[in-house]
């Protein structure tokens, strides 16, 4: 099936998978530990361990995030499948690197992603937006609110066909031998991609934090705000803490 069909199985969305953008998700496949593992880290120093969640834990989880403790959420671990468009990605995972290189301390992240050198493109999907936004004027790396006029679509029409033509290329150098390696040079960044993000509740927030801010791209704020809500249900108490 192509990607640009318009025949796609309607989207299925449960308490664990959010559906984002016109193909994308965000998926809790699973994670480790709650509100009670984070005290529990932080006691054990003294030798003790909770069975039950008090008000006094709930304080010492709200004192061990403003006086940045950061050790016991990382006890806690989320993994997520997301599918998303490959710019996306590529801001998601700049993050991922560019986070061992500042004093946030949070590299706890492992990262599995689908490749185009097994795997053949012809039933991926592309991203396409429901409008153009301008450019802002004041800011060189972001847009505005305001869409580009496309009255009569025409804008539109050629993106969609410039990704259909890109496939057909594809398909193509496939059918001469080329490399999937190689074919696969000529698909656009918004080609859709999967890949497996396991992170400690700690960098998730950070991740949150940075991703959510207005100044963050458009189409990556959506997989945040996900991320989130997928999020919050595990530890809402730490959680809170920590967005604060």
């Amino acid at each position: 099936m192509s990607p640009l069909a318009e025949n796609d199985s309607p989207a299925v969305e449960t308490e664990k998978r959010i559906q984002v953008l016109d193909h994308g998700f965000i998926e809790l496949i699973d994670s480790m530990g709650s509100d009670l593992t984070v005290v529990n880290s932080a006691r054990v120093s003294f030798g003790k361990r909770k069975t039950t969640l008090s008000e006094g834990d709930r304080k010492l989880i709200r004192y061990l995030a403003e006086h940045k403790h950061w050790s016991p959420f990382r006890h806690v671990q989320f993994q997520f499948h997301c599918k998303v468009p490959e710019f996306v990605a590529r801001q998601w995972y700049k993050h991922v690197v560019g986070i061992a290189y500042t004093d946030a301390a949070t590299v706890d992240h492992a990262w599995n992603e689908i490749s185009l050198r097994y795997v053949d493109a012809s039933d991926f999907h592309f991203y396409t937006p429901e409008g153009f936004r301008k450019q802002s004027e004041d800011n060189k790396q972001a847009s505005t609110d305001d869409l580009v006029k496309d009255p009569d679509g025409l804008l539109m029409a050629e993106y969609k066909n410039h990704c259909q033509k890109a496939l057909d290329l594809y398909h193509r150098l496939l059918e001469h031998g080329v490399a999937r390696e190689q074919a696969r040079g000529v698909l656009p960044l918004n080609i859709y991609t999967e890949f497996y993000w396991t992170v400690s509740l700690q960098a998730l927030v950070n991740f949150i934090h940075l991703r959510t801010h207005a100044g963050a791209q458009y189409e990556i704020r959506l997989f945040a705000d996900a991320l989130q809500q997928l999020a919050q249900d595990v530890v809402p108490v730490s959680f809170e803490a920590l967005m604060k």
